[in-house]
């Protein structure tokens, strides 16, 4: 029995954990006090990580589909197949047949090198993201605030001291470190003011010192509301504006001639009390979050433009307390996309990339349609677009009409099921993986190794896009100089190497993670490591001094020592730190827009803006209320469920794992008892799941978990979620699928 230093793969803050090792098999899990992000916090999901580890389901062998079952196939044989296949289909029909879904997941990234520069190799642009599921409405608008898609405010938690919180449930999502420590001690601090506007009485909105219980879909009508309350009483910060707003008189008309006192009774709220956390929002030292309570809710990307306008009007963006930009931003930072004339355009839907993303939920339109140039192979890896994104029954008839579905994965998931090829990768604990670093004012790093050995034939996912690219032949020619500077074992001698072939073949570069893999990746035993190596091996002079600052030698070995460091220190460390003693939180920084200011008068949103309007709003929103009476948020966030990564029900035993809540009001009306099945029914799909009465939600208001509905050792368990939304319900802009607000009506079963 051993002790071994990882960390959880179940969501984005990756909190450390220890794990019991008892023959090969993670026995027991607890969380790592030495961790220096986490501390030794972790939730449910992170103490029951073996069960994502170890379950029926796992993939050992390469497989194909013969008829309706499949047969196991070699590696190679696997690899020249499908390379065969992929080849021939481009060839064919151009590279807009091609698609990559998913390449790589929040705990797992390193892979995504390897499989979006195949992709990219092969001539395709199309990668569709889960990112592009919730985020990409935000990225979107940022860009044209702030210049670039890339670029995000966050709240200045540790000097903040009243909070703005929409559409969040932190206690429950864990959507921000340590939340059940943090979020307490917050609303307990009698300093500072927690505002939670959710419509429910959620587990954070509980803390609150302020909740409003807001209608559903109302969200964009509160904004405007909120912000025309502020600009009528005077309150906006006009200095603030004059220096760092372009163009804002614009679009004053539209907010000051609003009718905020009409637009908050759609909203179901008290018009005085949201005047008061306008005023204190102005008043005090005040930031604001959200989260996919409005990202994937009605008027999605147009919330995330008003967000924007908010904390522009109240002079909050790059100031201490505030939201805060990331540090390092300059005019020379990169624009929101590239020329509109090199960027594609999804051919039956006619959607951009947003940061080099395209909405999920559009693929089953991409592939059932008589385009030339549709979707005719799909390659799905690290993700279960049958269970993880909208319309499930629009992706199973899609699917099955590819010419080629290859699923990379470490189970066999329900859209592996459907795959022609089926590729085991070894899991987050069976290789080398982790965060590319991040946090301020100290980065933080932590990469883990294996702590357990592979069962079958798995391969590090990086290692599976490797093989394929060097079977269609997309290598350069790699030197024996270099493949036995690799394996000199120096690997600063390797690196002199490497530069000196590239300097001799400058296009090499574009394969950089192949090259490593091919050469050093064999030498360390693991094509991540060498990946990481490789992107640590240069170090620009401000990574040089912010190094310096935790102890490491500035210098041409630095790459190296922080490499080295990262693998001596499995349980994370700190690679660098920002100039915190010249850093001045409320410097405002040149923003990489035509004048270096916050732009807000975005034409793309204007009309939109226009259709938020009290009466148009009340109209829309009764729109098939006859046949679908209730709101329906799907994807509740709670300690049972982890998206779609713990397939063994086991981990939820004896647990009320899956239910849908209902306010007892709307119990009693239709006489449902707590504990019936109940049928829920929408224009997507319908699905049975066991009700529960709850007093915390608000009449003609449900909610259903994500991540169930899969399909274990032959049984399925609990609802699938997907199958109720409609891919075609999404945002204009982005094509978020509005998960937060789905039409339905409830039935007994």
């Amino acid at each position: 029995m051993t002790s071994r230093k990882t960390n959880c793969v179940l969501c984005g803050n990756l909190c450390g954990l220890e794990v019991t090792i008892e023959d090969n098999k993670i026995v027991k899990a607890r969380g790592d006090k030495d961790n220096l992000r986490s501390e030794g916090y972790v939730c449910r999901k992170g103490l029951n990580i073996g069960y994502h580890q170890h379950h029926a389901d796992r993939l050992l062998y390469p497989l194909k589909k013969v008829g309706d079952s499949f047969e196991r196939l070699s590696w190679d044989q696997a690899i020249a197949e499908i390379a065969e296949k992929l080849k021939g289909i481009v060839e064919e029909h151009g590279p807009r047949s091609l698609a990559l879904m998913g390449g790589g997941t929040l705990g797992c990234p390193s892979q995504g090198a390897f499989s979006v520069g195949l992709l990219r190799a092969m001539g395709s642009q199309y990668y569709y993201n889960a990112l592009a599921q919730e985020l990409t409405g935000r990225y979107w608008a940022d860009g044209k605030t702030f210049g670039n898609q890339n670029i995000h405010t966050s709240a200045d938690m540790e000097n903040t001291d009243m909070i703005l919180m929409v559409g969040k449930n932190p206690m429950m999502s864990h959507h921000s470190p340590q939340a059940r420590r943090v979020w307490p001690e917050f609303g307990k601090n009698p300093d500072k003011i927690l505002v939670v506007i959710d419509p429910r009485v959620s587990e954070t909105a509980r803390l609150a010192d302020i909740h409003l219980p807001i209608k559903p879909g109302t969200d964009a009508l509160l904004y405007k509301a909120m912000i025309a309350i502020i600009l009528n009483e005077g309150w906006q910060d006009q200095t603030y504006m004059d220096e760092h707003v372009s163009d804002f008189e614009n679009i004053r008309p539209l907010f000051e001639d609003f009718d905020a006192r009409a637009a908050i009774a759609v909203c179901e709220l008290d018009f005085d009390q949201v005047k008061e956390v306008c005023r204190l929002f102005t008043t005090r030292t005040s930031s604001h979050v959200s989260d996919l309570g409005v990202l994937m809710s009605r008027h999605s990307t147009l919330i995330s433009y008003l967000e924007n306008v908010f904390l522009s009007i109240t002079g909050r963006i790059a100031r201490k307390g505030g939201n805060s930009l990331p540090p390092g931003i300059g005019s020379g930072g990169r624009r929101s996309s590239s020329r509109e004339s090199d960027v594609w355009r999804t051919v039956a839907t006619d959607f951009p990339p947003i940061t080099g993303l395209y909405p999920p939920n559009v693929i089953p339109e991409e592939i059932l349609n008589d385009h030339p140039d549709r979707l005719r192979a799909v390659i799905v890896s690290a993700t279960n677009p049958l269970r993880s994104f909208a319309d499930t029954s629009a992706y199973e008839t899609a699917f099955n009409k590819l010419e080629l579905l290859v699923t990379v994965d470490i189970a066999m998931t329900e859209s592996a099921a459907l795959s022609h090829y089926v590729l085991p990768a070894r899991s987050a604990y069976e290789s080398w993986d982790g965060g590319a670093g991040g946090g301020f004012p100290r980065t933080f790093m932590q990469f883990r190794g294996p702590v357990v050995e592979p069962e079958g034939e798995p391969l590090e996912g990086g290692e599976i896009f490797t093989r394929l690219a060097d079977r269609l032949g997309l290598l350069p020619d790699i030197p024996d100089s270099l493949y036995e500077a690799a394996d000199s074992g120096d690997r600063l001698t390797y690196g002199a190497a490497l530069m000196e072939y590239l300097k001799a073949n400058p296009d090499a570069s574009r394969r950089m993670p192949y090259i490593l893999a091919k050469t050093l990746g064999k030498t360390l035993g693991s094509v991540h490591l060498a990946s990481l190596w490789g992107r640590l091996l240069t170090q620009p002079p401000w990574a040089q001094e912010s190094a310096a600052r935790v102890g490491f030698t500035p210098g041409p070995t630095l790459g190296d020592d922080i490499f080295q460091a990262i693998i001596d220190n499995p349980g994370g460390l700190h690679t660098g730190e920002a100039d915190i003693e010249n850093f001045d939180p409320d410097r405002f920084p040149e923003l990489p827009t035509s004048d270096g200011q916050i732009h807000l008068d975005v034409p793309e949103v204007k009309a939109w803006l226009n259709e938020i309007d009290p009466v148009l709003e009340q109209e829309a929103l009764k729109k098939d209320e006859d046949q679908y009476p209730f709101i329906l948020s799907s994807g509740r966030h709670f300690d049972n469920n982890a998206n779609t990564q713990m397939r063994d029900p086991e981990w939820n035993k004896g647990r009320r794992a899956c239910t849908l809540i209902m306010h007892p009001d709307d119990a009693d009306k239709q006489d449902l008892k707590d504990g019936r099945i109940v049928r829920v029914i929408t224009e997507g799909g319908e699905e049975v799941v066991e009700l529960e009465i709850d007093a915390t939600t608000r009449p003609g208001y449900i909610m259903i978990p994500h991540g169930f509905g899969l399909v274990h050792q032959g049984k399925k368990h609990g609802p699938n979620a997907n199958r109720l939304a409609k891919a075609t319900h999404r945002d204009p802009i982005a094509g978020t699928p509005l998960h937060r607000y789905i039409r339905c009506r409830v039935e007994m079963e």
